[in-house]
C-alpha cells in the first residue's frame, strides 16, 4: 500500500493509517452531502423569489448551531463530539424523510424551505468538523504533503453522490435519497474511533501526549468569536471566507435565475444539477491527483490559494459579456473544481498554525457563520436586480470585489509563512517547509 500511495502522495509509514482513514472519512461525508445537494438546489430554483428570506433563516440557524457546537466542544473529547454531531444529522434526515413521505401536499413548500435551510447548515458543519479534526491531527508540513490526497477522497465521494441521485431520482422519491445520506454519515461517525490513538504530531511539545489531545478543549463557548476579533490573522481568514461565499452566492442566484427559465420539468432540472456536480467533482479529482500536490510543493500555499480567486476574475468577466447558461455552467464547473482542488487544501494549511482551541472554536465559526454571513450579504444580488441591474451588470460589479479578495489571499499566505517559521524556531526539531 505504501508503494502504491507513494506514486501519488508523499506519505510516511507512521502516517499511513491516519491518511487512509481521513480519505475514507471525507469520502463518505461528501458522498452523503452530494446525494442530497441536488434536492436543495432544485428547491432553490423552485422558490427563487424566496431565496432572500431562506438565506436569512440560514444565518440565524448558523448562529444558534455555532453556540451549541462550541458548548459541546468545550466539554467533550473530539472522539465523542464528532460522532455525536454526525448522528444528530442522521436523526434530522430521518425526520425529514418522514415529513416528505407523509406531509400533506399543501404543507410541502414549508418542508422544502426547512430542508433548504437545514442542508445549508449541515453541509458546512459536516465539512468543518472533518477539517477541524484533520488540522488538529496533522502539522503544517504534513498538511502540505497529505491534505491534497485526503481531499481526493472527498472528490470521489462527490462523484459517487451525484451518480446515485441522477440514477435514482426518476425511480424513487427524494425522501429515500435522504436515507442513503444518513447511512453514509453513520460510516463517518464510526471511522472517528478507528483513528490511531498513538498517532502523534511531529511538533508535539515536551509533556504533550496522545491522551492530552483527547481531552476536552475547555474554555467558554464564545471564545471563538472573541479570538477572531482580537487576531488580525483569524479575522483575515473570516474575511477570506466571507468574500468567497459572497461571490458564490451571486453565482448561485445567477444559476437559479438561468435554470428556472431554462428548464420546466422538475426532474430534468434536478438531473442537470446532479450532472453539474458530477462534472465538478470529476475535474476536481483529476486536478487533485495530478496537480494539487505539485502546485503546493513547488509554488507554495499562496499561489495555490489564489488560483481560484484569479480564475473568478475571468469568470465574472465572461458572464458580463455572455450571461447565458452554458457560460455559467462552465464558470461554475471551473470555479468549484478549483475551490476543492486548490483553494480548500491550501486554506486548511492556513489553519494548521493555530493553537488547538482555535482549530475547533474559531475555525468552526469561520467555516460556518463566516460562510453564511457571506451568503446573507450575497442576497444583495436580489436588491441589485430590484434596482434594474441586469445579470451582466452585476457580474461586472463583482470584478473589483474579487480583486480585493486576491489581495487578502496574498496577505494571508505571507502571515501563514511567518507563523510557520516562528513555530519552527520555537521547535527546531520540526521540519517546516514554506
Amino acid at each position: 500500500m505504501k508503494r502504491i500511495l507513494g506514486k501519488i502522495v508523499d506519505v510516511r509509514p507512521e502516517e499511513l493509517r491516519a491518511v487512509l482513514l481521513g480519505f475514507v472519512f471525507f469520502f463518505v461525508v461528501l458522498a452523503g452531502y452530494y446525494v442530497i445537494r441536488p434536492i436543495r438546489d432544485n428547491i432553490g430554483a423552485q422558490q427563487f423569489e424566496n431565496l432572500w428570506w431562506m438565506f436569512t433563516v440560514v444565518l440565524v440557524a448558523m448562529i444558534v448551531a455555532n453556540a451549541l457546537f462550541s458548548m459541546i466542544v468545550a466539554r467533550m473529547s473530539r472522539r465523542r463530539f464528532i460522532p455525536i454531531a454526525y448522528r444528530f444529522f442522521i436523526l434530522n434526515l430521518i425526520i425529514f424523510f418522514v415529513l416528505m413521505q407523509y406531509m400533506p401536499p399543501g404543507k410541502q413548500p414549508w418542508v422544502d424551505g426547512c430542508f433548504f435551510v437545514w442542508v445549508s447548515v449541515f453541509n458546512l458543519f459536516a465539512t468543518a468538523v472533518f477539517w477541524g479534526f484533520m488540522t488538529d491531527l496533522f502539522t503544517t508540513e504534513q498538511g502540505k504533503r497529505l491534505f491534497g490526497f485526503i481531499a481526493v477522497g472527498g472528490s470521489l465521494g462527490g462523484i459517487l453522490g451525484p451518480i446515485i441521485t441522477a440514477s435514482l431520482v426518476h425511480y424513487i422519491s427524494t425522501g429515500f435519497l435522504l436515507l442513503i445520506c444518513a447511512a453514509m454519515l453513520e460510516v463517518a461517525a464510526q471511522s472517528v474511533r478507528l483513528f490511531p490513538a498513538e498517532f502523534r504530531r511531529d511538533n508535539t511539545r515536551p509533556g504533550d501526549d496522545a491522551a492530552a489531545a483527547e481531552k476536552p478543549i475547555g474554555g467558554k463557548f464564545w471564545d471563538g468569536v472573541t479570538h477572531i476579533c482580537k487576531s488580525p490573522y483569524l479575522f483575515g481568514l473570516f474575511l477570506f471566507i466571507f468574500l468567497y461565499t459572497f461571490t458564490s452566492t451571486w453565482t448561485y442566484f445567477q444559476q437559479s435565475e438561468l435554470t428556472k427559465s431554462g428548464f420546466v420539468d422538475k426532474a430534468a432540472r434536478t438531473a442537470f444539477f446532479a450532472k453539474l456536480d458530477l462534472s465538478v467533482n470529476t475535474l476536481t479529482l483529476v486536478l487533485q491527483i495530478f496537480v494539487t500536490g505539485r502546485l503546493m510543493k513547488f509554488l507554495g500555499v499562496t499561489v495555490t490559494l489564489l488560483f481560484m480567486p484569479v480564475l473568478s476574475l475571468f469568470g465574472f468577466a465572461a458572464m458580463g459579456f455572455a450571461p447565458v447558461l452554458p457560460v455559467l455552467a462552465a464558470f461554475q464547473i471551473a470555479r468549484r473544481a478549483s475551490t476543492f482542488a486548490f483553494m480548500r487544501p491550501a486554506r486548511e494549511v492556513l489553519f494548521t498554525v493555530l493553537r488547538r482551541e482555535d482549530k475547533y472554536k474559531a475555525k468552526s465559526f469561520i467555516d460556518t457563520f463566516g460562510y453564511r454571513c457571506g451568503d446573507q450579504f450575497g442576497v444583495s444580488y436580489s436588491g441589485l436586480k430590484a434596482l434594474g441591474l441586469s445579470l451582466s451588470a452585476i457580474s461586472y460589479i463583482a470584478i473589483p470585489i474579487v480583486a480585493g479578495w486576491c489581495v487578502l489571499g496574498v496577505w494571508l499566505g505571507r502571515k501563514q509563512r511567518a507563523r510557520a517559521l516562528a513555530q519552527r524556531q520555537e521547535n527546531p526539531e520540526v521540519a517546516v517547509t514554506t
